[in-house]
């Protein structure tokens, strides 16, 4: 049996917080095409791996803005600036999952680290930590503005783990996300999937070793592996 990380990482955006609010507000801005809501998140995606590749840097935040401008004209609805930064300002105070307390509670009290590791901005993840009530279970708040790099590129892994004085072998990623799991694993780091609906692994990646449902299995699953002996 594998010993425990040393340190866990946390995505935020759907594997800590609840979305709904901020798909409702965009769909609401794209018309009621709530069937949008997949294209426009995966329309941000793409562009904040191509700023990533082409070395420039906009917040997650902006480029959801410019993303959902995009898709809305391909359907005929003008965006303005402030209307789309508008629709998805929601993000900022969004609740978490009915799972996420609870699980967060019961991995300090067994003495894990923890930090997030989000696309979200400073800023944005500051605001979204403080509104859910979460911020007291994190060692530090990171997010890939300080290396101007979006998940998940291997360097935003690499540099979570060099923040936190460790190897990426030594730190475990945890999401929602098949994308972020993915990245994570190639980066050398462990990674725990948490199965939510609609979520799927990508098949071509290494399989993470724990795969659970909710947050609070992966928090019993981790609970259950055996510590370092003190000197290791």
């Amino acid at each position: 049996m594998r010993l425990r990380p040393k340190v866990l990482f946390f995505d935020v955006n759907e594997t800590l917080l609840d979305l709904t609010a901020m798909k409702e507000s965009v769909a609401l801005s794209l018309g009621g095409r709530d069937d949008l809501l997949a294209l426009w998140f995966t329309t941000l995606l793409h562009y904040s791996l191509v700023e990533t590749t082409a070395g420039q840097y906009h917040n997650f935040d902006v480029i959801g803005a410019a993303a959902l401008r995009m898709v809305a004209r391909n359907y005929g609805i003008l965006l303005s600036e402030k209307e789309a930064s508008a629709a998805i300002a929601p993000m900022r105070s969004l609740p978490p999952h009915e799972d996420v307390v609870a699980a967060l509670a019961s991995l300090r009290d067994a003495g894990f680290r923890m930090a997030t590791l989000t696309n979200s901005s400073k800023s944005m993840v500051k605001s979204q930590m403080g509104k859910a009530g979460l911020s007291e279970f994190f060692e530090t708040l990171l997010s890939v503005e300080s290396v101007r790099q979006f998940k998940p590129k291997t360097e935003v892994y690499r540099w979570g783990a060099d923040q936190m004085g460790l190897q990426a072998e030594d730190c475990m990623l945890i999401a929602a996300h098949g994308w972020d799991v993915a990245g994570a694993l190639w980066a050398g780091c462990r990674a725990a999937f948490v199965a939510r609906q609609g979520a799927q692994l990508y098949p071509l990646a290494p399989d993470p070793e724990i795969v659970e449902p909710d947050l609070m299995r992966v928090a019993e699953k981790l609970a259950a592996l055996p510590e370092a002996e003190t000197g290791q």
